[in-house]
């Protein structure tokens, strides 16, 4: 009888220890149109998160969206709609760039950096971007 209390006090106390390392987290970012004296942004320019995690992008400012430019081999492609709350679920680790597609020649990209895994940075640095998304995109590389 004392064997079985053990075991299941043994049990309870295991999964009360490593349920928060398999929960999944939530990362909110906002999409902007000013934030301090930047326009068109959102509200973190790069995050770091663990693999499964999911990041909910807020359309708080009307005419902004989310679409992958960048990402590693074998993640899915992702374009959110217009004014519209975007989410997604990262399976896959590696850097992710992301833009706002109507405002990317004015710098609104992001990186999202999942599982501390950078191996395709060169992928990512041969993007193509446009207008003031270049020099951010590459201030933001060099600070990875």
């Amino acid at each position: 009888m004392l064997n079985l209390k053990s075991t299941l006090l043994l049990s309870i106390v295991s999964v009360l220890l490593f349920s928060s390392h398999v929960i999944a987290a939530t990362h909110k970012l906002e999409m902007l149109n000013k934030l301090g004296k930047e326009r068109m942004i959102f509200s973190k320019k790069v995050i770091s998160i663990n693999l499964n995690d999911d990041v909910l992008w807020k359309s708080v400012d009307k005419g902004h969206n989310v679409q992958f430019i960048g990402m590693p081999d074998g993640a899915k492609k992702y374009k959110s709609k217009i004014s519209k709350d975007a989410s997604y679920k990262f399976e896959k680790p590696g850097i992710y760039l992301y833009q706002c597609t109507p405002h990317r020649a004015m710098g609104m990209i992001g990186i999202v950096v999942v599982g501390n895994d950078k191996s395709n940075m060169e992928k990512i640095k041969k993007v193509k971007v446009y207008g003031k998304s270049k020099k951010i995109l590459k201030n933001l590389l060099e600070k990875l």
